[in-house]
């Protein structure tokens, strides 16, 4: 059973760190199409060795794509590049139950709210968000924590 786990979390066995690192790589590029001035964060859901999704930090589908007020602050209605992830699986029909989050910064409460809903089993992040209460729900969730970035291999 553990066994079982362990591949589906890890479908790409000793070469998984490496593959880690790419789907980083790749949500970092990803992140580049945000319209927001403040930060720019990517996701990416992966399952079963196959991108089924990905998302940027931005506005809705019909608004501006303007993500700041006049005073340079996040406007109340932006999503999260995790949260964008999410909703477009939901809208392709496909599952996201035991797949990785790839994500350029780790997630807040709310999105990790719906990682927990929508069955995502593994969360790897770059950088830190500076509230890691989200953190410490994906955990208490059981759902596998690792932050990777450029000065480490990984931790969790």
């Amino acid at each position: 059973m553990e066994e079982d786990k362990d591949k589906i979390l890890r479908p790409y066995g000793a070469r998984q760190l490496q593959f880690d690192r790419r789907y980083l790589e790749m949500a970092r590029i990803w992140a580049k199409n945000s319209y927001c001035k403040r930060k720019q964060v990517g996701a990416l859901i992966v399952k079963e060795r196959m991108i089924i999704s990905d998302g940027f930090n931005g506005t809705p589908a019909g608004f501006e794509n303007i993500c700041e007020d006049e005073e340079g602050k996040t406007k109340p209605y932006v999503l999260h590049a995790e949260a964008n992830a999410i909703t477009k699986v939901a809208k392709s029909g496909n599952s996201s139950e035991n797949a990785t989050l790839y994500v350029t910064t780790s997630p807040c409460m709310e999105c990790s709210k719906l990682i927990i809903q929508a069955g995502i089993k593994r969360v790897v992040f770059a950088e830190l968000y500076h509230d890691d209460s989200g953190l410490k729900l994906l955990r208490e969730a059981g759902i596998e924590v690792v932050h990777l970035n450029e000065e480490n291999d990984a931790t969790e």
